[in-house]
């Protein structure tokens, strides 16, 4: 099965996106001095950082840097902050500070900036990221920032707890916050919203974790640069603590439970990874600029670096199905990133039943249910791991990720690959390896398991289970002595009989309760069965196991009963009255 949107596509960037992370950042020229940026002793000057940031006043841009004074007609921001012209000055200073981390060796690297970024939490990331520096290699570079957007939201939302309570889930929600401008200042949040905070400027994050941006499209400079900056953000948050007296607590991180129940795919052989990489190659759910994230994603798959590979999976099916939403849903220019003033095609539109219009979603009919069972099983349903949310967000320990979860997801990804390859060679690849056939028939076996629907059920057989073992249901202590006491007592053969007394009578003057009444039959028949029904529940409640109160039983019984018969005797009265005034008008 193919199907085709116009490929090669050179970028899933909107022309003003690509502009403003690969071209306005590259238009000043001048050199920036390191050491105002940056002290010796790893020090950030914050005043050369936010310096650079610009500002609107009545329809006027005015522009900081040094001692000079700018002033231009630019369109205005909302908020009084220009995204752009931020990012045009911030330019030189990015890349000088990435040219001072690439001069470092990494033993220099950490002990300047290994004390400023403790507050992280996760400090132990940031020595894989200088050596992703070091390596040129873009793609590690792209990685590398999204695990670093993932912990730097984590760790500003501990920050945010210090003195709020209620914490944003959102990123750029989190960065506009007044608790964190009243701990790191106005103008160094500003700073960040222009890096990963807000859509109108480089939306580093957003533009990687939705999958829009190709490896080579992030210069390597705004990686050093997000590295700068959350090393001098731990150090104003080490004068912050001192001043206070606060101590900054780390939330644990979330433990991925009831992985058993979503593991169906076998585990991933030698043998299909060297079919994987034959067909990563050849099936149209991929873009060919964003191939080099598959390849990366079995490489760490490989070397069992199992969080990296569900990182790069996660974010490459989400722009794969985008590819396929926009085709059966005939929208083609979804497939780009939004401006500021719309929204991303995401997981939660890609998979949604309707579209914003209203109009049926034709993805989910596209792709069949089982596929839809497992994205919404492992990515949205409460009661699912929500691998993509939880990565994302700092949520999950990177080192301690499970094998399984990056396994299921690599044979997923694997089987939607084979949808999109010729049918021939799916034939081929069918009747040659076994182990193929078996992921596809599972995957086409596939049912909810995290949906509410499905825990209810599980619930239900687990109760069913537990039943089962029982030997014999428990029985309140010293009630075997009560039941033998009872057998062959003449009081309870009693109340027997007059129980089946009392239900026979029921059941004769029942019917002629519920009857249309005559005018002259006025007595209340309700005020009677309630009776009757108090009785019942009385009675139930003297017979229990725990009462056993038997006398009380009888005399309850044998009060009812004579209740009973007054009101039929009554009855009897009134419709021998009623027949025998109806005969003599006749």
């Amino acid at each position: 099965m193919e199907i085709l949107i116009e490929d090669p596509i050179t970028t899933c960037l909107s022309p003003s996106v690509y502009d403003m992370i690969c071209k306005l950042g590259f238009e000043a020229r001048e050199n920036c001095d390191i050491s105002s940026i940056v002290t010796q002793n790893g020090e950030v000057c914050w005043t050369t950082i936010t310096d650079c940031m610009v500002y609107t006043e009545s329809g006027i841009c005015i522009t900081r840097c040094g001692a000079v004074v700018l002033t231009c007609f630019l369109i205005l921001e909302a908020q009084g902050l220009d995204y752009g012209g931020s990012v045009r000055l911030l330019g030189p200073v990015c890349q000088a500070v990435h040219l001072h981390l690439s001069s470092l060796t990494k033993g220099q690297f950490e002990t300047r900036y290994s004390p400023g970024l403790q507050w992280t939490g996760v400090p132990e990331l940031f020595p894989e990221m200088f050596d992703a520096l070091g390596s040129l290699q873009s793609l590690a570079i792209s990685l590398s920032l999204m695990k670093l957007t993932s912990c730097l939201e984590r760790a500003l939302a501990d920050v945010y707890l210090l003195i709020g309570k209620e914490c944003p889930f959102l990123l750029r929600d989190l960065i506009a916050s007044e608790e964190l401008a009243q701990v790191f200042g106005q103008s160094v949040m500003d700073v960040l919203k222009v890096f990963v905070g807000s859509p109108c400027g480089l939306n580093l994050r957003n533009v990687l974790w939705h999958g829009f941006a190709a490896p080579q499209e992030i210069p390597p400079k705004y990686c050093s640069m997000m590295i700068l900056l959350t090393a001098g953000l731990g150090q104003l948050l080490k004068g912050y603590l001192q001043q206070t007296k606060f101590t900054l607590a780390h939330r644990p991180f979330i433990t991925l439970t009831s992985l058993e129940d979503l593991i169906v795919f076998p585990d991933v052989t030698y043998e299909v990874l060297s079919v994987l990489e034959e067909v990563m190659k050849k099936s149209t759910f991929i873009l060919k600029i964003m191939l080099p994230y598959w390849e990366v994603a079995l490489i760490n798959f490989k070397s069992n670096r199992f969080a990296d590979c569900a990182i790069l999976l996660l974010v490459q099916l989400e722009t794969g199905l985008r590819k396929v939403f926009a085709t059966v849903n005939k929208c083609p220019k979804r497939l780009l990133t939004a401006e500021s003033t719309a929204l991303y095609t995401t997981f939660d539109e890609i998979l949604a039943k309707h579209l914003n219009d209203g109009k049926i979603n034709q993805l989910p009919l596209f792709l069949g249910e089982p596929a839809m069972e497992f994205l919404w099983d492992f990515l949205n349903h409460q009661e699912g791991p929500r691998l993509r949310d939880r990565l994302s967000h700092g949520e999950i320990s990177l080192p301690e990720f499970p094998k399984e979860a990056a396994n299921q997801l690599l044979a997923f990804s694997f089987v939607l690959l084979l949808r999109f390859i010729d049918e021939d060679l799916l034939s081929m690849f069918k009747q040659e390896k076994a182990a193929v056939r078996a992921l596809v028939s599972v995957a086409e076996a596939y049912g909810a398991r995290c949906h509410p629907v499905s825990q209810l059920k599980k619930q239900v057989l687990s109760c069913e289970r537990s039943i089962g073992v029982w030997p014999l249901l428990p029985l309140p202590e010293g009630s075997e002595r009560e039941a033998q006491r009872s057998e062959g007592n003449s009081e309870i053969n009693a109340c027997c009989s007059l129980i089946t007394e009392i239900v026979a009578e029921l059941c004769h003057h029942v019917p002629e309760t519920h009857r249309v009444p005559h005018d002259s039959e006025h007595l209340p028949p309700e005020k009677f069965l309630k009776s009757v029904l108090q009785y019942t529940e009385n009675l139930a409640a003297y017979t229990s196991q725990d009462k056993n109160k038997w006398d009380e039983a009888v005399n309850l019984t044998q009060a009812a009963l004579l209740k009973i018969w007054t009101f039929s005797e009554k009855k009897q009265m009134l419709i021998h009255l009623a027949k025998k005034s109806t005969s003599k008008v006749v």
